[in-house]
């Protein structure tokens, strides 16, 4: 080993002060020829030497090309002369040198960063899987779900297909096509429309209902109240009858019928769509909790706008309608008490040649003409019997069957009409007339109701007089007598009214009793 040693000489300084010190510098190298027992040859090296110690490295000095000086290699320290002198770093110990933001691993003369690895519990997995699981589960579900809907809303339009074509709706569609007055008045509704009008017929917009079907209330699209009736009709002939009815009424136009906006059929029973009349019925108004009390010329009025809609529909179109269920119930008002005649679920048509049609029975009971019940003949003067009812309530302000002291469901018509033939009016009529001072006409009234009672078809006035007396009593144009007696001659023709009918009023009260106590009318 070759070394050069400098050191501080002590010497003194000019001003003869004592011996002051001096820089000194120590170098050494190793000659590779010389100092085998320090390096070692490896042809690895750069310099093809190496130390004794492992992990070093021996160094050229300068140009030389014997003179080495020794070094650990990168990683690690220590003291590359002697043997193990050089030891491993370890890194991880000296973040601030050897910086590393994940999981530091020490490795033999360097070292390794890698990512921060979660350490996952047995429980975890299992949650996880489970979680993933449920997830999985729940679109399954739900995929499954909207298969479901789509396969349900595509059967359900096979249905209303079906029940579209089955109710006649093209050849109805086809009549309003053709036809540009129906077309502006009717319309066919989807069911889906009916059923975003009515909160899917929610049983809270149920209006109230009948023998023929449930009405209910509903704000369609353009924000029209309109009444939706679901009918009850399921005989298929029927819903036949009713596809033509409802061809018939869409062409009414009359300020005293309610009016027909459309109808949907898509449903086994069509819906028929009518406008809305708020002020309910002339039943609830005459026998309900109403405080508002109808007086005398309100009710004469109310009866002669019902006898005007009733002659219109038998006798102001082609063909004419027979309503079969005239009452009380099926006279709606409007807030200003306008009579609209409603309801004809069991409606029928008949042409202007012919005088009357079989029919199965159906009706009310009290307003149910005995003629047609016995025979199964339907006429106009059917309708006039149901209204001579009404005329008896509005006169009386008893229901159409009432409980007497001698018997219970005593029929209002018969008892109406034997008091008639005795001339006693007044043990029956309403007070509230009295006191208005409307008897004479109120007579008159009852004549015409006595006369629209008859048991006999033929003996009825038909509507058409029914309203011209009407028009005479409201309008006060005659007299008494002379109303008496235009009534007489139009209604009763040959057969006055004024003669001996104790027989008659005892029949029908007969006739009326048996009628209650059945069982076998439709309503």
């Amino acid at each position: 080993m070759q070394n050069t040693v400098s050191f501080n000489d002590f010497v003194n300084d000019d001003f003869g002060n004592g011996p002051s010190s001096m820089p000194t510098v120590l170098q050494w190298w190793l000659d590779v020829d010389s100092d085998r027992d320090l390096v070692v040859k490896d042809p690895r090296s750069a310099s093809r030497w190496r130390c004794i110690s492992l992990n070093s490295f021996a160094a050229y000095i300068g140009d030389a090309v014997n003179k080495v000086r020794c070094n650990c290699s990168d990683g690690y320290e220590g003291n590359s002369y002697i043997v193990d002198g050089c030891q491993d770093i370890d890194e991880c110990l000296r973040p601030d040198v050897y910086p590393c933001h994940g999981t530091c691993i020490n490795m033999p003369g360097t070292y390794r960063c890698s990512a921060k690895k979660r350490i996952i519990s047995l429980a975890g997995l299992i949650t996880i899987i489970a979680i993933v699981a449920g997830f999985g589960l729940l679109f399954s579900l739900l995929g499954v779900a909207q298969v479901t809907k789509k396969l349900k809303k595509r059967r359900a339009k096979k249905i209303r297909q079906k029940f579209f074509k089955k109710n006649h709706g093209l050849l109805l569609q086809q009549l309003i096509s053709s036809n540009k007055d129906i077309a502006e008045k009717m319309k066919i509704f989807s069911l889906e429309e009916l059923e975003q009008a009515t909160n899917k017929f929610d049983h809270n917009r149920i209006l109230g209902g009948g023998g023929h079907g449930t009405v209910y209330k509903a704000i369609l699209s353009d924000q029209r109240v309109v009444a939706i009736k679901k009918a009850k009709i399921v005989v298929q002939r029927e819903i036949d009858q009713f596809i033509n009815e409802v061809a018939i009424l869409s062409q009414i136009n009359h300020r005293n019928v309610v009016k027909l906006f459309g109808c949907c059929l898509e449903t086994e029973v069509p819906l028929l769509v009518y406008e809305f009349i708020s002020n309910g019925t002339l039943s609830c108004h005459l026998h309900g909790k109403s405080e508002n009390h109808l007086s005398w010329k309100t009710r004469l009025r109310i009866a002669l706008e019902t006898a005007r809609a009733i002659a219109y529909l038998h006798s102001a179109a082609s063909i004419s309608v027979y309503h079969r269920d005239i009452k009380c119930a099926n006279i709606l008002l409007t807030d200003t008490l306008i009579a609209k005649v409603s309801d004809f679920g069991a409606s029928r048509s008949i042409a202007i040649d012919e005088t009357g049609i079989l029919t199965v029975v159906q009706g009310t009971y009290g307003y149910l003409d005995p003629e047609y019940y016995y025979t199964s003949r339907l006429t106009e003067k059917s309708d006039v019997y149901s209204f001579g009812v009404i005329l008896a309530e509005l006169l009386t302000s008893v229901t159409p069957v009432f409980s007497s002291h001698s018997s219970e469901g005593t029929s209002l018509a018969s008892h109406f009409v034997s008091l008639m033939s005795g001339n006693r009016l007044s043990d029956i009529l309403d007070t509230q007339i009295i006191h208005e001072g409307g008897v004479e006409d109120a007579e008159v009234v009852a004549r015409l109701a006595q006369a629209c009672l008859s048991l006999k078809g033929e003996e009825r006035p038909t509507m058409r007089q029914v309203e011209t007396t009407l028009e005479d009593v409201h309008n006060s144009k005659v007299k008494l007598s002379s109303q008496i007696t235009r009534v007489n001659q139009s209604a009763m023709k040959d057969q006055p009214w004024m003669g001996n009918k104790g027989g008659e009023g005892t029949r029908l009260y007969s006739l009326e009793k048996e009628i209650i106590q059945s069982s076998e009318i439709p309503r």
